[in-house]
């Protein structure tokens, strides 16, 4: 086979604290490479290293070469190959899409500017990438019109369309249900199946199995474990290799249903009777009836788009029903009733520290701070995080800080809007174990959003499924 970028001995560093080891890998044409571990396993800058994008402070070492070009990992030559030999999905396709621009301008301005062509050839290029992904109906929409999983689409015509026989995926199927996963894993599919190289970064085992391959397990910025997908996982030789399968929700223990709320009894936290909602002019769902008593662990699950977070905000009054009626448990103060986010990036003041954050939820709803270092032992969350910003802990950490939050107020129900769908397998394992514990422990009522039908299998009693056909 023919090696489309090699790296040699490729590591990051932090002045003098090495974040990822010397790794040596090769990417063949035709063949993908799929790197996989939790988060801040140093995967994604790794991938950094060899675009030549690593963040201010880190530097790479080792050798890269890509294509024709061989240079030291620290060099910046590989910087005039971007779009052009080697190009970039990023996690978020909202942070390669331009708000501004419609669908058919985003794609143009590529084939223009990067590869090349004449206005109206670029035109007509454009068109026709959009309607090879199922998007010729969507070329004069914006980004913010567009489905989590109509921008991923959007996002990688814009990215191939310089041409670039390399694509670097980073994390493309994160926060997306199992019908679009299958849509990124297609499109990344059709890339090197016609002789292009693909290099994905994944915590989604089955993504990587689907695309096959090779596979290298990460773990603490060590390649620990590499070599063809099926053989990887499915009989994995290192014990973090198998702790990662273990993770995965279709093998989890099944949680006895509902034993606390059944044994707690009592009135019911929440009642919907023949409620019916609509969005935007289009009606979601109707004539929908379900309760939900102290303890108990409701699981939402539906394709993108069925109204499942509207349900939740339903739920909580955020929406009002077009029909029937949502009761919530009398004598409940408001801030009884909270919403854990799927992004809890978008939850949090950015700038502000987390010790202060925290200290003014307690001072405004006058609550027992000193119950703050309780639920940070309890979440296994260390002191010294307080006095970082959102954005200087990780996605796993962020999400605890979400939970203890909520906690925070003593609510007797959560609606956890896809709480670990933008989580490795390891850290949503121990998201989704808290959030039991909330239910088990402090009896508190779950209403779980969720994409992922083993997950809400193995610990919900009562499934609720909207946008199901039968």
């Amino acid at each position: 086979m023919t090696a489309l970028l090699t790296i040699d001995d490729v590591s990051v560093h932090a002045g003098a604290q090495r974040i990822v080891a010397p790794t040596s890998l090769a990417l063949d044409a035709g063949r993908p490479l799929t790197i996989v571990g939790e988060t801040g396993s140093g995967k994604s800058l790794l991938a950094q290293a060899i675009v030549g994008n690593l963040p201010a402070g880190l530097d790479a070492r080792g050798r890269i070469a890509i294509g024709d070009l061989t240079e030291e990992a620290e060099a910046t030559g590989r910087r005039s190959l971007w779009g052009h030999a080697i190009t970039v999905l990023p996690q978020e396709p909202w942070l390669s899409l331009d708000p501004t621009m419609r669908a058919r301008g985003q794609v143009e301005e590529t084939h223009r500017f990067v590869a090349g062509r004449p206005a109206r050839e670029a035109g007509r290029a454009a068109t026709a990438d959009l309607a090879s992904v199922g998007l010729g109906d969507a070329t004069a929409r914006y980004p913010f019109e567009l489905s989590g999983g109509m921008a991923q689409r959007l996002a990688f015509v814009a990215a191939k369309a310089g041409g670039a026989p390399i694509v670097v995926a980073d994390e493309p199927t994160k926060g997306l249900d199992a019908a679009r996963v299958g849509e990124v894993v297609d499109l990344l599919r059709k890339g090197f199946e016609s002789g292009g190289g693909l290099l994905t970064i994944t915590h989604d085992l089955d993504v990587a199995r689907r695309l096959g391959g090779d596979v290298a397990i990460m773990w603490k910025g060590e390649i620990v474990e590499c070599g063809r997908a099926e053989t990887v996982l499915s009989a994995p030789e290192h014990p973090y290799t198998r702790t990662l399968l273990a993770a995965d929700p279709r093998q989890w223990r099944r949680r006895a249903t509902d034993a606390a709320g059944a044994a707690r009894g009592g009135d019911a936290v929440l009642e919907l009777r023949g409620v019916a909602v609509s969005r935007g002019g289009r009606r979601l769902f109707a004539d929908l009836s379900f309760g939900l008593r102290p303890g108990e662990i409701v699981g939402l699950t539906g394709p993108s788009g069925c109204g499942k977070s509207t349900l939740g905000d339903a739920v909580l009054g955020l929406v009002p029903p077009d029909a029937g009626t949502v009761r919530r448990a009398a004598g409940l103060p408001p801030v009884a009733f909270q919403k854990l986010y799927q992004d809890p990036v978008l939850a949090f003041p950015p700038r502000r520290r987390l010790r202060r954050t925290l200290a003014d939820l307690a001072a405004r709803h006058r609550l027992d701070e000193r119950r703050i270092d309780e639920l940070m032992q309890r979440l296994r969350l260390h002191p010294s995080l307080l006095d970082r910003t959102p954005g200087e802990v990780s996605g796993g950490e962020l999400q605890r800080f979400s939970l203890l939050r909520v906690l925070l107020l003593k609510p007797a129900l959560i609606v956890a809007d896809e709480p670990s769908s933008r989580l490795d397998l390891v850290t949503q394992k121990e998201m989704i174990e808290l959030i039991v514990e909330a239910a088990d422990r402090d009896g508190c009522a779950i209403l779980l959003v969720t994409h992922d039908e083993a997950l809400a299998d193995a610990v919900c009693g009562q499934r609720i499924r909207l946008g199901d056909p039968s």
